[in-house]
């Protein structure tokens, strides 16, 4: 429990609240609490020293409400996205000792074609929106953080450790999600390892915080009307009530920004941050405007113009692998086979309408893709109804070389070895001469340079 900061300063306040904090725990304990509360550091221990009379419960619940919508959709979507891979088919997992947090996983469906690409874009989007949504929040309860003393009970004690879990897991989980936009990968280990535990870490504290302060959030909020605050400019702006979680400042400067300003500050910064991202996800004429995208350049012209994730020399392929004596290795109920581009292209051909997107929030239009249905290949193979396909790549040395597809994407009649694309052969970048395109798939699992694929039954 946080004591009034006016009792701290000017030892006016409530006393019922006074004594319930010097009565907690036992007497050495009670007796080290006063000594430390009559004595506080300099700085911003000491609650005057905050003197903003824009914070205040209100304030903060504002900021709370947004946050506790949208964290949870980005939560939601970041769980959805992790499914998609289907981790829970051998070569897939890049975290095999989830354990219980695998629970909710399910065969991850290839309709719409665009689901992949819609999940993905809100994940990405929508967490660089609230960015400054959260920063505002931080910047709002930030004397929290510096209450003196530290620990006044082991109730007390409990509440900021899980404050720091909350505020630690928050700033680690949308740092780890906005380098890996920018393919900026210098974490001690594996992105997805560390974003995905450092998630579950985080909104293990939010729930717990959500829980402590849904109530007095609730009341807050009923405490001040929107429309009111939006109308009140910066003169008419006075510090709420002194509150309970000391959030008002006992020695409020005279104010330098209205609460709509603050709003309206946070705000510009959500939009702002949607407009350089969103494009990445929409396409078209805003893709433009996506500077947060790394891969948000022109492309250049031509039926292969479009974005691509990694490029042969990045994945260290080489034109003299792919040339004539380029094989596809098929193998299945029927043993080997080994197949050329041309026997492929002997083969019926289908086209497909497909997107590509990626985990890092950018996506492609939809582009015209031709090749073998992966379920003829199957039937080649002799697994007519294959339960799996496990797709290898010439790319060495990396964990998204190869890729395992479930059954009822490889049994999608749009599911492709996809040999052309937009009426041009695919471009060396593109993955030529073949590669995996399936509706709805991560990116990163529409495997490039093909070149062995083992069916199971």
């Amino acid at each position: 429990m946080v004591r009034d900061p006016g009792d701290m300063s000017s030892g006016q306040g409530s006393g019922e609240w006074e004594g319930r904090e010097r009565n907690a725990g036992p007497a050495p304990l009670r007796r080290a609490v006063g000594v430390l509360e009559d004595h506080p550091p300099p700085g911003p221990f000491r609650p005057a020293f905050w003197r903003s009379p824009l914070r205040g419960p209100w304030l903060t619940a504002v900021f709370a409400l947004v946050l506790l919508v949208g964290i949870t959709v980005v939560f939601l979507t970041g769980l959805v996205s992790y499914a998609a891979y289907n981790p829970d088919l051998p070569g897939n997992d890049t975290k095999p000792d989830k354990g219980l947090l695998g629970f909710y996983l399910f065969a991850w469906p290839t309709r719409p074609v665009w689901l992949y690409r819609l999940n993905q874009g809100v994940h990405v989007t929508l967490g660089l929106v609230l960015i400054p949504v959260l920063l505002g929040k931080l910047w709002s309860v930030l004397p929290k953080l510096f209450t003196w003393p530290p620990l006044r009970s082991p109730a007390q004690a409990l509440e900021r450790v899980s404050l720091l879990l909350l505020v630690g897991g928050a700033l680690f989980t949308f740092v780890t999600g906005v380098l890996n936009t920018q393919y900026w990968y210098v974490f001690p280990g594996s992105f997805y390892t560390l974003h995905f535990y450092g998630a579950w870490v985080f909104m293990a504290a939010f729930a717990l915080h959500v829980g402590l302060k849904f109530g007095r959030m609730r009341q807050a909020l009923r405490s001040r009307r929107l429309r009111d605050e939006l109308r009140t400019d910066t003169a008419a702006t006075v510090p709420e009530p002194p509150d309970p979680d000391g959030l008002v400042s006992p020695a409020p400067d005279r104010p330098s920004m209205s609460r709509r300003g603050a709003l309206g500050l946070v705000g510009a910064g959500a939009l702002t941050m949607l407009a350089v991202t969103v494009g990445q996800s929409i396409g078209g004429p805003l893709r433009k405007t996506a500077l947060l995208a790394p891969r948000g350049q022109d492309p250049g012209p031509g039926p292969n113009g479009f974005q691509v994730n990694k490029t042969a020399a990045a994945a260290g392929v080489e034109p003299q692998q792919t040339g004539d004596g380029w094989r596809l290795e098929l193998s299945g109920g029927a043993g080997a086979r080994s197949l050329s581009r041309e026997d492929l292209l002997g083969m019926p051909q289908h086209t497909a309408h497909l997107p590509i997107a990626c985990v890092e929030g950018w996506s492609t239009a939809n582009q015209a893709w031709t090749g073998v249905r992966l379920r003829d290949l199957a039937g080649l193979a002799g697994v007519p109804e294959a339960s799996s396909v496990f797709v290898e790549s010439l790319e060495e040395g990396g964990a998204f070389g190869q890729a395992r597809l479930r059954g009822n994407q490889v049994a999608d009649g749009d599911s492709l070895l996809a040999l052309r694309v937009n009426g041009a052969d695919l471009s060396l970048d593109h993955g030529y001469p073949a590669r995996v395109i399936v509706p709805a798939n991560p990116g990163v699992h529409n495997t490039k340079w093909v070149t062995r694929m083992t069916f199971q039954a």
